[in-house]
């Protein structure tokens, strides 16, 4: 749909550099990533150097100096490109680096966010466990407090960045009787003494993402490693899922408009019967539907993306944004169709497209917990 684009100049000068990234370090070693369920550590530290880790933080700390559109554009080209092994960037950065930023002292910002900005240091963030998902009060890790340190034990499970991570951001219970009231984030050293890796998760989808389950058994973990005030941990986490959604929702917009475009290339140039598959006027007519589901995505997305921007996007907003942009990722489902068997056959970008696409629906809070949150505000 033709409009007004929220990104300038420099922001697409920015898009045709990750352009080139993607195309020279990325897709050639793709397949092999996702064999392996991990991309490997060189990457990270070629991004950095490259200006594609932490690009909207201040440059003080290592960052790019840019804006959230500086985000929205390494989420827009690894989803039209479908490389989801480097997801983690985005995770690592516009997530991690997000809480650093805001909650951090001064002191944890300049020692935490400039190896963050260059790769050297890789970060996930631990929320789900195995009986605690969209419901993050009913979390189980717990960190004890013993004098100046905190003694942490528990377990979480689906941590991008869980494999490669050097540090991990963890929300534990530190005053268990308190509920969602006694939750904090304390910044775990994945050498320390205590913690664990379990196996790299094996998925239908998203294969070469890091993701893996994560134990910690009585870590000591210094004080001075919380990120934030002590029992501020849920208001913080909620406090920042609008951003996490809005983020989901923008990945979603462009792959499916990257996907509508494969699609009707490919049913130009596919014979059948004689004609190209595109003759066919029942496949046309479905075509202009997506199109318009498409376009109606693009809009509301851009719409919620400008409200981020002015911070004025609010919790149902951003609820929205994220039902509706994971849910039209449905209709890759008739893509897929239009592909006849070479549908199947990850070789083509719209059958990882397919199945890369579906966790966007669970992950960020469930499909049925953004109806809520939306029905709450009605």
């Amino acid at each position: 749909m033709q409009g007004d684009s929220l990104f300038a100049h420099e922001h697409e000068l920015y898009r045709d550099s990750f352009r080139r990234f993607v195309a020279a370090e990325i897709e050639p070693f793709h397949d092999a990533w996702e064999a392996a369920g991990v991309a490997p550590r060189e990457v990270w530290r070629k991004a950095g150097a490259a200006g594609f880790l932490l690009p909207s933080a201040p440059a003080e700390y290592g960052g790019g100096g840019g804006d959230f559109l500086h985000t929205a554009v390494i989420l827009e080209e690894i989803a039209r490109s479908v490389v989801t092994a480097v997801m983690g960037f985005t995770t690592h950065s516009d997530i991690v680096g997000r809480y650093i930023l805001n909650l951090g002292t001064e002191e944890q910002r300049r020692a935490w966010l400039p190896p963050m900005a260059s790769g050297e240091a890789i970060w996930s963030i631990a929320m789900t466990e195995p009986s605690a998902g969209s419901d993050l009060k009913a979390i189980r890790t717990v960190a004890r407090r013993d004098g100046d340190h905190y003694l942490l034990s528990g377990q979480k499970t689906f941590i991008t960045n869980g494999w490669n991570a050097d540090f991990v951001l963890v929300a534990a219970k530190t005053d268990p009787s308190a509920g969602a009231r006694g939750i904090s984030l304390l910044r775990v050293d994945t050498r320390a003494r205590g913690f664990s890796r379990g196996k790299l998760l094996d998925k239908i989808g998203l294969r070469g993402q890091d993701t893996a389950e994560l134990f910690f058994d009585d870590i000591r973990v210094p004080v001075g490693d919380r990120l934030g005030e002590e029992s501020r941990g849920f208001h913080y986490l909620t406090s920042e899922l609008a951003h996490e959604r809005i983020m989901i929702a923008i990945r979603c917009a462009a792959l499916i408009e990257a996907a509508l475009g494969w699609t009707i290339e490919y049913t130009k140039e596919r014979q059948a019967f004689g004609k190209p598959l595109f003759d066919n006027q029942a496949l046309r007519f479905r075509l202009a539907e997506i199109r318009a589901h498409v376009d109606a995505t693009r809009a509301l997305v851009d719409r919620c993306t400008a409200l981020h921007l002015k911070g004025r996007l609010r919790a149902e907003d951003a609820a929205v944004a994220k039902l509706w942009a994971t849910e039209a990722t449905k209709l890759l489902d008739d893509l897929v169709q239009m592909h006849g068997g070479y549908g199947m056959v990850r070789e083509y970008r719209i059958a990882r497209a397919y199945t890369d696409a579906r966790p966007n629906r669970i992950f960020g809070g469930a499909s049925e917990v953004m109806k809520e949150i939306i029905a709450r505000a009605l």
